[in-house]
């Protein structure tokens, strides 16, 4: 068996081992339709995101459509079925962070990661996301990456913030 047979086996086996996974989780939530945001919270936690092959899975194990789970993936924003990166950056746009040059730092941002808004970096280090607000108004522009919020940000100060990532 060559390197990249044994690659695909390993991807096989690591899916496989995931599917499992959310199946337990859908076993402990009794397969009930209530139940279908946690289920979905905890697969896209094992998985990294929801796409359209595991959002049938769950709902093939749940009995129900899957344009209802469908839609309640495209409905919160929490979820996603892209795959995201190592690093999560949401730039706050919402009135105070916008007037104080939120727009300018996603624009900064695009430029200097080579990503648009909703994607992830070829490397698969970012995910460049906008936040309607992040509740950090007196720190206005604000940005996240990850759980880290950084205030006052300027186009200056974004390359010494990344180099931390």
């Amino acid at each position: 068996m060559d390197q990249s047979e044994q690659a695909t086996l390993r991807l096989d086996e690591d899916r496989l081992k995931k599917l499992d996974q959310i199946a337990a989780i859908i076993d402990k939530y009794e397969a009930k339709s209530s139940n279908l945001i946690m289920v979905l919270h905890e697969a896209q936690g094992i998985y990294g995101y929801l796409p359209y092959a595991i959002q049938k899975f769950i709902a093939d194990k749940m009995k129900m459509p899957v344009s209802e789970v469908s839609g309640v993936v495209s409905f919160y924003s929490f979820f996603s079925t892209k795959p995201k990166g190592k690093h999560t950056i949401m730039v706050c746009l919402g009135t105070a962070c916008y007037v104080r040059g939120g727009k300018k730092l996603i624009e900064g941002l695009q430029k200097s990661l080579n990503v648009d808004v909703d994607g992830t970096t070829e490397d698969g280090k970012f995910t460049l996301c906008k936040a309607r607000c992040i509740g950090a108004c007196g720190l206005a522009p604000a940005m996240m990456i990850d759980n880290t919020v950084y205030k006052t940000v300027n186009h200056n100060k974004l390359e010494s913030i990344l180099t931390k990532y």
